[in-house]
C-alpha cells in the first residue's frame, strides 16, 4: 500500500523533532557530567585520588 503525502510529512517532522530532542538531551547530560566531575575533584577527592575513584568510594558509603 502506498503512503499518502501526509504519512510522509509527518514522518519528516517526526524525525526533525526526535532528532533535535536526542541532541539537547545529548548536550544537557554532557553538560551535567562536565559540572559533576569538576565538583567531585574540587571538593570530594582525597589525596592522590582520581575522580572516578573519589565516585566509586562515594557509591560505597549511600
Amino acid at each position: 500500500m502506498a503512503e499518502s503525502k501526509f504519512i510522509k510529512a509527518n514522518k519528516k517532522i517526526e524525525d526533525a523533532v526526535v532528532g533535535g530532542y536526542k541532541k539537547i538531551e545529548n548536550a544537557v547530560v554532557s553538560g551535567y557530567t562536565k559540572v559533576e566531575d569538576k565538583f567531585v575533584e574540587s571538593f570530594l577527592t582525597k589525596e592522590g585520588e582520581s575522580t572516578a575513584e573519589a565516585k566509586e568510594r562515594l557509591k560505597k558509603n549511600i
